[in-house]
């Protein structure tokens, strides 16, 4: 293959695989590491990749987000997974936050048989469905309403959230990854989530394999600040390695 279409191929590859290593793309091509470090950095030089430690990615900017319920159908196995892990976290008695979002959404059903427990939330749908459930006491944030979201965003949220102590966060991210942190393309949302870093005994971030490589304009915080990221194993091992290698916990579950 001549340059071009050599370079095309590392898109597709990528495409397919979200991360690879140097040693993978050489095998896959055929060609030398030198080879292939100049193809990266032509399509790098582009903006269509990303150099990580020992390979590339892609460099998949996040514009907007999709409607609450065109998120509400996508990776709900993982998302099922996420959750039952975070909800493992939770104790009896605890005072937590739900992150505006469909994996916020899919804990509900675990936290239905706790006692004593406080959910702080931005979301309409999970004070929808947790409405039914007297003996959990339940808080929403108020502010200013994304329609797209159905939550309440902005600065408004954020004051409201420095009055609440919270045991522990469970934050949502529509785009993340280890050189940028978590992000998103909606600025408004930044205040509320970066006060719940600042407030919660313990942050959470809980958001599934396929939002890792992008990344939205607006940075919430690096991934070094949350205590904990849940996510699921289909995450490349070499984007696993890179973020462990960045001392950030990270936990790994299996979708059904």
């Amino acid at each position: 293959m001549i340059p071009d279409q050599r370079r095309e191929h590392i898109l597709k590859l990528l495409q397919e695989r979200h991360v690879l290593s140097i040693n993978e793309l050489t095998s896959m091509l055929s060609v030398s590491h030198m080879t292939v470090r100049r193809d990266i950095q032509a399509l790098e030089n582009d903006g269509k990749v990303l150099s990580v430690t020992g390979g590339v990615r892609l460099a998949a900017r996040l514009k907007s987000e999709p409607s609450y319920l065109a998120k509400a159908q996508l990776e709900v196995p993982a998302k099922r997974a996420i959750t039952r892990a975070a909800a493992q976290l939770v104790r009896d008695n605890f005072t937590i936050f739900l992150d505006a979002g469909t994996t916020s959404l899919q804990m509900v059903p675990m936290l239905t048989e706790k006692g004593g427990l406080t959910v702080v939330t931005n979301d309409f749908n999970v004070v929808g469905h947790l409405m039914e459930y007297p003996n959990i006491e339940l808080i929403h944030t108020g502010g200013v309403v994304s329609h797209a979201d159905h939550s309440s965003v902005g600065q408004f949220t954020a004051d409201f959230l420095s009055k609440v102590n919270v045991d522990i966060a469970f934050i949502a991210s529509s785009s993340w990854d280890v050189e940028r942190g978590s992000t998103t393309p909606s600025e408004a949302k930044v205040v509320a989530k970066q006060q719940l870093l600042r407030m919660a005994s313990k942050s959470v971030l809980t958001v599934d394999s396929t939002k890792y490589g992008k990344f939205g304009t607006f940075r919430v915080a690096r991934l070094e600040e949350f205590d904990l990221i849940i996510t699921d194993a289909r995450l490349p091992q070499s984007a696993a390695d890179e973020i462990r290698a960045e001392d950030v916990r990270l936990e790994l579950v299996s979708p059904e």
